[in-house]
């Protein structure tokens, strides 16, 4: 029986990812789950970056 982890898309670039952070890129902006690199970018890049809290992926069965 295999496991792996489950990777969901970046909602900025798409990409997928094991580890996502949920951050604001605007004031009163929705939250979305980053990337690692969107996460970086936004926090370096944008004034209004605000941090959220991070998902991490869980082993999936089967």
């Amino acid at each position: 029986m295999a496991s792996h982890l489950q990777a969901k898309l970046c909602d900025l670039c798409q990409a997928p990812a094991t580890v996502r952070y949920r951050i604001q890129c605007a004031p009163g902006a929705v939250w979305v789950l980053a990337c690692p690199h969107c996460q970086k970018t936004q926090r370096e890049q944008n004034p209004n970056y605000r941090y959220g809290g991070t998902w991490k992926a869980r082993l999936k069965k089967g």
